[in-house]
């Protein structure tokens, strides 16, 4: 299984980016996914969760309204459209697929969202 996450980048506050995740090797249909982050020093943090169809959704709440998260099962990819970006938003951003109804088995590398003030 490969999950290959993608669109990181440094923009100012207020400003959008969008990112991908890739996957391989799974059926990609049949999985959970989900985006984390992570800043150094501390724990991951959940960030967005989508379920196989897309119909469910799920964010924490300071990315409610500023982060959406979709996927496109004929693409094997999954997104999240991050806008109204904050300072307290920089991290290494990881993307995740899981079969089950909370945890997620497999994850991809990191890509690096940095918002400047």
């Amino acid at each position: 299984v490969q999950l290959q996450a993608s669109g990181g980048g440094t923009v100012q506050a207020g400003g959008s980016l969008r990112l991908s995740c890739a996957a391989s090797g799974l059926t990609f249909s049949r999985y959970r996914m989900g985006w984390f982050r992570q800043v150094s020093g501390k724990d991951r943090e959940f960030v967005a969760a989508i379920n196989w169809s897309g119909g469910s959704t799920d964010y924490l709440d300071s990315a409610k309204g500023r982060f959406t998260i979709s996927r496109d099962n004929a693409k094997n990819t999954m997104y999240l459209q991050m806008n109204s970006l904050k300072p307290e938003d920089t991290a290494v951003y990881y993307c995740a697929a899981g079969y089950g109804a909370t945890s997620f088995n497999f994850w991809g590398q990191g890509t690096l969202v940095t918002v400047s003030s």
